[in-house]
């Protein structure tokens, strides 16, 4: 898989997302064709990736209302 390069601006910049989707894109080939490869359709890996996205974002979501609803649960008690 190609190697990924780490952030070369600051967080507040505003091409981070798109300097991110640069760094990413030669792996998310990589993977996509590692994939199609070995016999799904690329319609399949794009959709499961797209979900796996989705899903992972749902999960960060939720941890950190989690984490938002204890820590004011103990501020009450």
């Amino acid at each position: 898989m190609a190697d990924i390069a780490r952030p070369f601006v600051t967080d507040d910049d505003p091409d981070r997302y798109i300097r991110c989707q640069d760094a990413l894109q030669a792996a998310f080939r990589d993977l996509v064709s590692a994939a199609t490869d070995v016999g799904w359709s690329e319609r399949e890996v794009l959709t499961a990736i797209a979900d796996l996205a989705e899903d992972h974002l749902l999960a960060m979501d939720a941890n950190a209302n989690s984490s938002a609803l204890i820590a004011l649960l103990r501020r009450m008690t």
